[in-house]
């Protein structure tokens, strides 16, 4: 089935939920914000939010860095 990740197309099984997504891309849930149809998930819905054909995912990865003063 396809779906849109970060604007481009990918082919994921169906049922595959957004923690199997995330676990496809190598990304770790907890360092991670995801977006389905402009719907921020709580991370604890991830096991359970199967995404459907057309679904547009956008994952914000959390950077730390910098220095503090």
């Amino acid at each position: 089935m396809d779906i849109h990740v970060n604007g481009q197309p990918r082919d994921v099984s169906e049922g595959t939920t957004v923690t199997g997504l995330l676990e496809a891309l190598q990304l770790t849930a907890r360092k991670v914000a995801v977006e389905v149809n402009l719907e921020i998930l709580d991370k604890q819905d991830f096991d359970g939010r199967l995404l459907n054909e057309g679904d547009r995912v956008e994952i914000m990865s959390f950077i730390g860095g910098g220095t503090v003063s």
